[in-house]
């Protein structure tokens, strides 16, 4: 009767440092959360020289005296 207790308890102290090593594998192979990314790069905003719409710096014509939103209108000021 007593080696039956004892097997019992081998046994449950197997299983018991199996599954243990299941979950530590599983924690292990999942991929870390993804840090979150810090705040964005501030784009510069301009206004047109004729109209004063605001508009971010990449996005404006160069012309003589300014920066414009459009073609249209950086003809018209260098005019």
């Amino acid at each position: 009767m007593k080696y039956l207790i004892v097997f019992l308890v081998v046994l449950v102290g197997i299983w018991l440092w199996r599954n243990n090593r299941r979950v530590e594998l599983r924690d292990k192979n999942q991929t870390p959360p993804r840090p979150v990314s810090g705040p964005k790069q501030a784009t510069e905003v301009v206004a047109c020289a004729v109209c004063a719409v605001h508009l971010p710096r990449p996005d404006a014509v160069p012309g003589k005296q300014g920066l414009y939103c459009s073609d249209a209108h950086r003809r018209q000021g260098d005019a």
